[in-house]
């Protein structure tokens, strides 16, 4: 039961996503549109509850308790970032608005936007941690938890790898290709863009 709502609870995000930005710019129901969107939190919040009404009940903890946790955590940080991403591709799309600003991808702004990734991974992984530690204190049965505890430790290494990638970034930051005199960036090994054996 516990996957099915979590795979329910994932179709429900986006579909109350896509629902509350097109009440917003296409059908011009910006309040509406905020409410719905504002809906998105009660899917973690029914995730919880279940979750924890089905321990109450006797159920032997298990990888689909962790993945819960993971899934309610990753959601609490990544979740406004996706809405927001969302919401500059409509406005663009369907309101006139402005392109949606892409990521850096090079030298130190790509590193910042990196460690700013990070610091979500971390906070989810944190959030997930919590939770199985909650779960861990309320089952009190160190044999039954084993299960939990992997969950966390697992979490420590998401944690762990997320900074990694963003340090590789600071101290080798990816640089950008090097422009011809015509602006054009210069790739080793290829020919300037033009036309092939003088046709056009």
């Amino acid at each position: 039961m516990i996957v099915t709502l979590i795979v329910v609870c994932e179709v429900a995000f986006w579909v109350l996503l896509a629902a509350g930005l097109a009440l917003r710019y296409m059908a011009r129901m910006p309040r509406s549109g905020a409410a719905v969107l504002l809906c998105e939190p009660l899917l973690e919040v029914v995730l919880l509850i279940v979750t924890a009404v089905d321990l109450r009940g006797g159920a032997e903890p298990d990888w689909k308790h962790g993945l819960a946790a993971v899934y309610i955590g990753f959601t609490a940080t990544h979740g406004h970032y996706m809405v927001k991403w969302a919401d500059g591709h409509f406005l663009h799309r369907f309101a006139g608005g402005p392109p949606p600003v892409k990521p850096p991808r090079y030298g130190m702004p790509r590193a910042v936007h990196e460690w700013k990734m990070t610091a979500r991974a971390i906070g989810g992984a944190g959030i997930a941690a919590a939770l199985l530690q909650l779960a861990i204190w309320y089952v009190g049965d160190a044999g039954q938890s084993e299960s939990l505890l992997m969950w966390q430790q697992k979490m420590g290494l998401v944690a762990g790898i997320s900074v990694i990638v963003a340090l590789s970034y600071t101290i080798w930051p990816k640089r950008e290709p090097r422009r011809g005199p015509e602006g054009e960036r210069e790739k080793s090994g290829t020919a300037p863009h033009g036309p092939v054996g003088g046709r056009r």
